[in-house]
């Protein structure tokens, strides 16, 4: 007996893709196994159907367009354009046009990764129709409900009915929180899935080649956070932190078009371009942006994702905010927060790191294997067809 369920995908912005894109590669591969045989001869054969919906939360090309490619996820079946906005008008406007989308594709199961306003949007959404949701990436907490993306990870988790976890401290978050254990399953982190998946092909790329670098030689730069870039004085202290920085080495600072805005905005952007050692980019695709984590010698960001991926690659990262989502970078990984507001504490830890072995030194957290995505896909097939016979 065969029994196909629909998952409905949702996503909105680039590290939704990078999620995302493993476990629709588990899910095609879980379709072309050969059907199990039960003890009797016969078993549920479960299959999957896949719906991709984006919310166009990220919405130009370089910011989703390239990342759909190089990760080779299909073209989304439903693209909603919602573009930017506040928080609140973006998630409304998700769940306006979503809604629609669901009671048409009516799935069996709505998937939602991360922790953005599409996140949000997308749970809200399913719970309201009453349709099941499951939520990978689930428990992170920051305990900074200052941080929109921490208010939507506490409201997701608790409309969730499956929810997914990266790390152990993420299950205990839950439990603290009432959620029960049976609807917690702990599978590893399919963020790095995606990088074991690419890293090759990414550092045959020729990226590093491209820009004249070398291995080792310079820095990499990410900075997105509100609050780090909307206020003009917060924004400027970490402009001289940067300049300061590129006088030990270059650095690469591949802009997120928010920052450029702000940097423009307040009459910064012109100087960071006329400093010899740095080197303003447009956002990078998918895999010029791996090769140039992998190759970096230090790593200063104040994204959560790239705290996970330098773990694995081994390469220094500096995370410029005052708490961390994923305390297990610091613990076990490569990461180390410093206070952005703290210009001397941020020198001082350029320094120590400069100091110390440019040889990178992987770390490995539990199940950051390059599977997570067949073990949600497996807990998923699981949680549907215990579902569908209990009814």
């Amino acid at each position: 007996m065969t029994r196909t369920f629909k998952l409905l995908h949702v996503v909105g912005t680039r590290p939704n893709f990078m999620k995302v894109a493993p476990i629709m590669a588990a899910v095609d591969a879980w379709n072309e196994r050969p059907a199990p045989a039960g003890a009797t001869g016969v078993a549920v054969d479960v299959r999957f159907e896949q719906v991709l919906v984006h919310t166009g939360q990220h919405y130009d090309e370089r910011m989703s367009g390239i990342f759909f490619r190089d990760l080779g996820l299909p073209k989304p079946d439903h693209y909603l354009e919602v573009g930017p906005g506040s928080h609140a008008g973006m998630t409304a406007r998700v769940m306006l046009t979503l809604e629609s989308v669901v009671l048409a594709e009516r799935p069996d199961m709505v998937m939602v990764v991360g922790d953005v306003n599409s996140t949000l949007a997308a749970a809200l959404v399913a719970a309201k129709l009453g349709l099941p949701t499951a939520h990978v990436e689930a428990g992170l907490r920051s305990r900074d409900r200052s941080m929109p993306e921490e208010l939507n990870r506490l409201v997701t988790d608790q409309l969730s009915d499956i929810l997914f976890t990266t790390s152990r401290d993420a299950d205990e978050n839950l439990t603290a929180e009432g959620i029960p254990s049976d609807k917690v399953f702990f599978v590893g982190n399919p963020m790095i899935d995606s990088l074991e998946r690419f890293r090759d092909q990414a550092l045959a790329g020729g990226a590093l080649a491209a820009r004249g670098l070398e291995r080792h030689s310079y820095g990499a730069v990410t900075l997105h956070r509100p609050s780090n870039v909307d206020e003009r004085f917060g924004l400027d202290r970490l402009a001289r932190v940067l300049t300061r920085a590129a006088e030990r080495l270059p650095l690469i600072f591949p802009v997120h078009t928010r920052t450029r805005e702000r940097l423009a905005r307040f009459g910064l952007l012109a100087d960071l371009e006329a400093h010899p050692g740095l080197r303003l980019e447009e956002p990078l695709g998918y895999l010029d942006f791996l090769a140039l984590l992998a190759g970096a010698r230090l790593v200063l960001t104040d994204s959560g994702g790239i705290q996970e991926e330098t773990t694995v690659l081994g390469v220094p990262c500096l995370t410029l905010r005052k708490n961390t989502e994923r305390p297990v970078t610091v613990t076990q990984g490569t990461n180390r927060l410093v206070d952005p507001e703290d210009e001397e504490a941020i020198a001082r830890a350029i320094d120590e790191t400069l100091a110390a072995s440019p040889e990178p030194t992987p770390r490995r957290p539990e199940f950051w294997d390059g599977h997570a995505g067949e073990r949600i896909v497996t807990e998923v097939a699981g949680w549907l067809s215990r579902v569908a016979k209990a009814s």
